[in-house]
């Protein structure tokens, strides 16, 4: 073993090195480490060095310190205004143009004559009727008297639709995946319909939730609606179903997927639906029509156009990703001593 000696330099050196160690500690949190540049360990600092002057390297680890450092970190992150992004499904991930709802409507006609035996020169009007009190012709029908299974109904509209109308939506999908929020479906259909269209839209994936038909009425409530669901609720009798726009629905849709109002954004194509929604604290858009009208935060012609309508979205994204760039959990820095 090869033995060095130690000058009187090379003490100095070392005592200098160690004073300014003790020096920093007393002005710094304890989590300040110096050693050596391109040395392995503290004590190559005994090593013979040509120069009394050499670099340091100061370094954070861990320690109780460091966590404050963090919390003070997360605090400086911007909070997004937003928490979770609520969507309608038909007619919203998906245009009107597509046609699907046309069949919807037309296989609606088609149960109302064959299984409910409504008179066939009745029933567009009753239908236009009884959506526009109940927001779904179905409800209205349960309202005035029809009794019917609920997923016979189902099978007979949404399960005989052309969903081959329904092609893959990469933008959409690229879209949604692009927003760091919750995001969770809440339609009057039911969940086979829901899962059907989420499937041909190719957005199965990008959800995290789903409040649909079964969700706001099970099987047990609907059935067993008591005498008291028919009881008139200003000139119209109540629909045992619960649905949109009932306020009712919204309600019981936040208890269910844990979703506060004031942080959640909504999207719809129905306008009775959006001015619904805006008296729960929800902020609203319009899907489908660039107009504004009472209740509307924002309108978009096309659920596409999420991002030049609703810019902030993204706003709060990017000022996030800045601030983690900003921002170093770990810093080593040189510095001459």
């Amino acid at each position: 073993m090869t033995s060095r000696k130690f000058g009187t330099l090379q003490f100095l050196d070392f005592f200098e090195s160690f004073i300014l160690f003790i020096y920093i500690q007393t002005l710094q949190p304890p989590f300040l480490f110096l050693r050596p540049i391109n040395q392995p360990s503290f004590h190559s600092i005994l090593q013979p060095k040509p120069n009394p002057h050499f670099i340091l390297h100061i370094t954070l680890i861990s320690s109780p310190y460091k966590m404050e450092y963090e919390n003070e970190y997360q605090q400086q992150i911007p909070q997004s205004r937003y928490e979770c992004l609520l969507f309608d499904v038909d007619d919203t991930l998906y245009p009107l143009s597509s046609g699907l709802s046309a069949e919807c409507t037309k296989n609606i006609k088609e149960y109302m004559v064959k299984k409910l035996d409504i008179e066939e020169s009745k029933v567009l009007e009753m239908c236009v009727q009884l959506y526009k009190d109940y927001g779904t012709t179905m409800a209205g029908l349960r309202a005035i008297g029809y009794d019917f299974d609920d997923d016979d109904y189902h099978s007979f509209v949404h399960g005989r639709l052309p969903y081959e109308y329904l092609k893959p939506d990469p933008v959409l999908k690229s879209l949604l995946n692009s927003l760091p929020f919750r995001k969770v479906i809440f339609s009057n259909a039911n969940k086979a319909h829901v899962a059907e269209v989420l499937g041909r839209l190719g957005l199965r994936d990008c959800f995290d939730d789903v409040i649909c038909f079964e969700s706001l009425n099970p099987k047990n409530q609907t059935a067993n609606a008591s005498k008291s669901d028919d009881e008139a609720v200003g000139l119209l009798p109540k629909s045992p179903i619960v649905c949109k726009p009932s306020e009712n629905a919204f309600q019981q849709a936040f208890k269910m997927a844990n979703i506060n109002p004031h942080k959640t954004l909504f999207f719809d194509d129905s306008i009775r639906n959006i001015q619904t929604a805006k008296l729960t604290g929800l902020t609203t858009v319009w899907v489908g029509s660039s107009q504004r009208k009472n209740g509307v935060d924002y309108a978009l012609e096309s659920i596409h156009n999420i991002r030049e309508a609703v810019p902030e979205l993204w706003d709060s994204v990017n000022k996030s990703n800045d601030v983690q760039h900003s921002q170093k959990i770990a810093i080593e820095t040189p510095v001459e001593a």
